[in-house]
């Protein structure tokens, strides 16, 4: 029998109570699918990355907690580290194969976890930010539905490098969930993580198409 989740107590007390009324107060989420997200079992969320706020935004899309993976860099300060750990964020070494980072993920999701992952790696407007294949693999590697994403005028609440949040209403737009079969390691895996990569990539683009590219000065 699979291990239950610890609880995540401080992500429910300041989540529930604080952060959440808060944003909602702020920014007037719409948020189109709600239902999209499985109600019980594990999940991932695949979303694009547009601002520093978009962990925050992207929990408002659902009732149950979400658990994110969290730069390394950020752990080296002990109070960011405290809080990062009591919200279940697991730390990943950003453009290395950190396979503790990915198997902690893999044992979240496979205990019935709500995973976000933001593919493009980065909230900084370049232009070309193709999608990364870990959500992909994971996804692949667990059998768990991988649920598509889009984030709308999250940019305009907060840029980045900006420090000060203005208050915009924003969007969330929630596609349907994309099931897939587990798949064994080898040139299948290959295959088959950079062809879910493509669909996931295009399933985001496609929700985020009627409202326009973002709001970002474009570095090239």
């Amino acid at each position: 029998m699979a291990r239950r989740l610890p609880p995540i107590s401080l992500y429910r007390l300041l989540g529930y109570v604080f952060v959440k009324p808060t944003l909602t107060l702020l920014l007037r989420p719409r948020v189109e699918g709600p239902g999209r997200i499985p109600r019980r079992g594990g999940c991932i969320l695949v979303s694009n990355h547009e601002s520093p706020i978009d962990p925050f935004v992207l929990g408002l899309a659902s009732h149950r907690s979400i658990r994110f993976l969290a730069k390394a860099e950020l752990y080296r300060f002990w109070i960011v580290r405290v809080f990062l750990r009591a919200f279940g964020t697991v730390p990943i070494e950003r453009g290395e194969a950190d396979r503790n980072a990915l198997a902690a993920a893999r044992d979240l999701v496979q205990r019935g976890a709500v995973l976000a992952l933001f593919p493009q790696g980065t909230c900084q407007p370049y232009r070309h930010r193709p999608f990364k294949r870990g959500a992909a693999r994971l996804a692949l590697e667990t059998g768990v539905p991988v649920v598509p994403v889009a984030l709308v005028d999250t940019e305009k609440v907060l840029p980045p490098k900006r420090f000060k949040p203005r208050a915009r209403r924003v969007r969330i737009v929630i596609g349907e969930p994309i099931r897939v079969e587990r798949v064994g390691r080898g040139q299948a895996l290959r295959d088959a993580t950079a062809q879910l990569t493509e669909q996931l990539e295009l399933a985001v683009a496609e929700l985020r198409r009627p409202y326009g590219e973002p709001a970002h000065v474009w570095l090239d």
